[in-house]
């Protein structure tokens, strides 16, 4: 057995086939992954890694097991598959993850061939434990892959409690430990047992605020649409693929950056946080459909011609369409007089929230500092936005916003 001190659960203890894939090659590489990107811009001591996450993740998953009595190779497989959840992360984790699977097809949870082969297949196979069967528990898979991924998985309990402990915010602390001691299974679906409706509340809430203060902060959402940016032009280039990309972690691909003439200028400007502006910041009420489901190739065009419009480098208009709001955790399951409800049927702070959510939703236009006026007014027209007398010019730091961010 190995203890490790844990800055947010205290002592963690790993045993069994998790000790023994501790140090190889894909676990110990998460060290090099900060688990919130850029998000470290805004908050400085969000240095956190996939690594202390992944560790979080196998503990809470071993609390469950014992209180499910959960136990024998079942337990083992699910032990292995909390640890090994994030090894198929790429680079600044999620933040150029819909860059890499546009073009390999794969996100962070398609970790099959990566269990099957190496030191980690080898350690699995050493313990009798199939790595397809751990892989299929890592994509959520099953019964049993509720756990690892689903509504009320222990990857959620975890990064929630980190991210605001390494943040220094107050809005992501739950109760890891009701959360874990509440797990039942009910005809095959992992429920919170009976009197339990608050605690998935806190659960979904913390979501929810956390997201546009954490997550989705404006100097975040830029510095990962200029990070995407840059990663597009390295894939451009003949020397990397998209596979190799997929297993740097942060290091490598910044030292590409810095050494990949297309990229330095990007990399720099990420080094020393001189990131670009905002020229809009628009609410979803204002944005055509036609915009919400624009595909990739289509927005490059937009940023094209706004960038033809503006005298501007068309790799330095960046036209940021986030996904359309959605709240996986109101689906979570929960016991009420003795049936099983889903939360969004059950609790009217569901709506509330979704409310929220869409008004916290912004489409971002971003360019350097001198061209992110006429950038943002350009698109204004470019993507035909009703937002006429609904904008400002923000003069102290020079980017436009809509009326709301001065309540």
């Amino acid at each position: 057995m190995i203890t490790i001190k844990d800055s947010v659960h205290d002592h963690i203890e790993v045993e069994g086939v998790a000790a023994a894939l501790l140090d190889t090659p894909e676990v110990q590489r998460l060290r090099h992954i900060k688990q919130l990107g850029t998000v470290r811009l805004v908050y400085p001591s969000a240095n956190h890694t996939r690594f202390e996450h992944s560790l979080g993740v196998y503990h809470l998953a071993s609390q469950a097991l014992s209180h499910l009595g959960i136990e024998g190779t079942l337990a083992e497989r699910l032990r292995a598959a909390a640890l090994l959840h994030d090894v198929g992360h790429g680079p600044y984790s999620h933040n150029i993850e819909a860059l890499t699977f546009r073009h390999t097809g794969k996100y962070h949870d398609d970790v099959d061939e990566l269990l099957a082969r190496g030191e980690v297949g080898d350690v699995l196979r050493d313990h009798d434990l199939d790595p397809a069967a751990v892989a299929e528990l890592v994509a959520g898979d099953g019964q049993y892959g509720q756990l690892v991924s689903g509504e009320l998985d222990v990857d959620r309990m975890d990064y929630l409690v980190r991210d605001a402990h390494h943040t220094g915010v107050p809005y992501g602390t739950i109760d890891t430990e009701r959360l874990v001691r509440e797990l039942t299974f009910v005809d095959g679906e992992l429920v919170l047992d009976e009197g339990n409706v608050q605690t998935a509340e806190s659960l979904l809430l913390a979501r929810a605020l956390m997201n546009p203060t954490v997550y989705q902060h404006h100097v975040a959402r830029i510095s990962k649409a200029m990070l995407r940016r840059a990663s597009e032009r390295l894939l451009a280039e003949p020397d990397v693929t998209a596979d190799q990309l997929r297993r740097m972690d942060d290091h490598d691909l910044l030292a590409s950056l810095r050494m990949t003439a297309s990229t330095t200028e990007l990399a720099r400007r990420l080094d020393r946080r001189d990131l670009y502006k905002r020229g809009l910041w628009v609410e979803l009420d204002d944005v055509p459909e036609h915009v919400l489901t624009a595909p990739h190739e289509k927005i490059r065009e937009f940023e094209q011609n706004v960038a033809e419009q503006t005298d501007v480098d068309p790799d330095e208009v960046i036209i940021d369409v986030p996904a359309e709001p959605s709240m996986k955790e109101s689906s979570s399951r929960v016991m009420v007089n003795g049936d099983v409800r889903q939360l969004d049927h059950q609790s009217p702070l569901v709506g509330a929230l979704r409310t929220a959510q869409r008004q916290q939703w912004r489409l971002g236009v971003y360019a350097p500092a001198d061209a992110a006026d006429r950038v943002g007014e350009a698109t204004v027209d470019a993507l035909g936005l009703d937002i006429e007398g609904s904008l400002v010019n923000y003069v102290r730091t020079g980017y436009r916003t809509t009326l709301d961010q001065f309540d």
